[in-house]
């Protein structure tokens, strides 16, 4: 646990007592704050209780006397589409907002850091996809370069729940735009901004507000290196805010669309292959293509970002290359789950938009594809132009007659992941993928995309 600093013999509130915010409540406590709980579920309330904490309805009259900070789960809004009644009432009352991440970094470091050889370093991961795989992927090569690490955030442990880190100990944290924009601290050593596609638009007020949501991370916390993709407009503004001068290594810039140029210090993929350049010249490549836990373009674009976070912090590329090779992957995410009569089934229930979709269709050929599901604003145009490779789609969903129309290949509307699964298997011959890439949410079926992952593994080995 991070015991929390800097608000001892106070009075903090905790919106939300999920697990961000139970474990912000446990750190305040270790800290010596006096957390004082809400959530409007009673259960959650229970738990907290449970434990010893003091539950108090944050929406009365008063309820912010004498209260020195708000702490908000991830998934309360504080401004937009309108802030929960609870942070209104914080705000209007002077008291300041904060969450689990800001108390994470207000709280980090301690008086044994001084007598470190080398003191711990965090490297954050933030964008619209891939961070989960990306966190996932840095986190193995420190383990495998002997590096003590812990992962965290959205993937892992609750930010607050890890053990301090030791002499030359890594923590790597994922951040969401939810998390980012509102934490009051922000002081990563290593900051990475995978890339920016639409989405939570009703939650940050549109693209503009999403992606300052994300430049938080690097405008307010001022990293000492900042790996930056740079494959979309946001990106490549965001480096060139972030550097001095053209050679300016603090920024690492990294790309799966194309080579890279310049003076500076940059990652990118092209062909299957990952190269490193600096002051002018190559200094390390890689060879991508066999690598069977980072399979397309979109797989690459996390390994050049991952690979640049290791370089950041001193690892050699050796060590980065082989630990690519033991890379098993992250569940429902481009996860290879069997192969049988030639047929390959590939899991990416985790592809929930429109874009990561598109990334999956583009890693494999002669896709059978099972998609649909609850659809985000934005139309299905991008998958159209993404859908070469796809011999049949087989679409789920209780909306899934209204999504298959919008479709520009063949479709066979199946309702359920069973039917769906069934019939894929039924039609595919030697040389195809069944893929999973669903381009929407999972809530009009399932209760997360996990579910409807495990759903789709379960359907598969029945009939195997």
């Amino acid at each position: 646990m991070i015991p929390v600093r800097g608000l001892k013999g106070a009075r903090v509130a905790v919106l939300g007592l999920g697990r961000s915010g139970l474990a912000a409540a446990r750190a305040l406590a270790a800290g010596g704050a006096e957390p004082v709980c809400w959530d409007d579920n009673p259960e959650a309330r229970d738990t907290a209780a449970a434990e010893g904490f003091a539950c108090t309805d944050l929406k009365v009259q008063g309820a912010f006397d004498g209260i020195a900070r708000l702490i908000v789960s991830p998934g309360i809004p504080h401004l937009y589409p309108a802030p929960n009644p609870v942070v209104a009432a914080a705000l209007a009352a002077g008291v300041p907002v904060d969450n689990d991440i800001g108390l994470f970094f207000q709280s980090l470091g301690d008086a044994d850091w001084a007598r470190y050889d080398t003191p711990p370093r965090v490297i954050t991961v933030t964008g619209s996809n891939g961070k989960s795989t990306t966190c996932a992927l840095i986190h193995h090569i420190m383990e495998c370069a002997g590096r003590d690490s812990q992962l965290a955030g959205n993937i892992g442990r609750g930010v607050l729940d890890i053990d301090p880190p030791g002499d030359g100990g890594i923590v790597v944290l994922e951040l969401s735009s939810y998390q980012t924009d509102l934490a009051r601290s922000l002081t990563p050593d290593v900051a990475v901004f995978t890339n920016l596609t639409p989405d939570h638009l009703d939650r940050h007020a549109g693209m503009g507000g999403y992606f300052a949501a994300k430049r938080r991370l690097f405008a307010e916390g001022g990293p000492d290196r900042a790996v930056i993709g740079v494959d979309e407009a946001e990106g490549l503004f965001l480096a060139g805010q972030l550097a001095e001068a053209p050679g300016d290594d603090r920024v690492i810039r990294v790309s799966a669309a194309g080579k890279l140029t310049g003076p500076g210090w940059s990652v990118f993929a092209r062909k299957g292959f990952l190269a490193e350049h600096r002051k002018g010249r190559q200094v390390a490549s890689i060879d991508l293509r066999a690598v069977p836990g980072l399979p397309g373009a979109h797989n690459h674009q996390n390994a050049c970002a991952a690979y640049a976070a290791a370089r950041a912090v001193g690892v050699a590329p050796r060590v980065i290359e082989d630990a690519f090779a033991t890379f098993a992957g992250l569940p429902h995410r481009s996860q290879r789950i069997a192969e049988a009569a030639g047929v390959i089934y590939v899991n990416d229930s985790k592809a929930t938009n429109v874009d990561s979709a598109a990334k999956a269709l583009a890693a494999f050929k002669n896709i059978r594809w099972i998609c649909g599901g609850l659809q985000k604003e934005g139309g299905l145009d991008a998958l159209n132009a993404a859908a070469g490779a796809v011999k049949k789609a087989y679409v789920i969903g209780r909306e899934a007659a209204q999504f298959a129309m919008q479709l520009e290949v063949d479709t066979q509307v199946c309702g359920t992941m069973d039917a769906a699964v069934a019939a894929a298997m039924a039609d595919a011959e030697p040389g195809d993928v069944i893929l999973l890439a669903p381009a929407a949410a999972s809530f009009d079926q399932y209760d997360s995309f996990e579910m409807r992952g495990a759903d789709f593994t379960a359907a598969v080995t029945a009939r195997l």
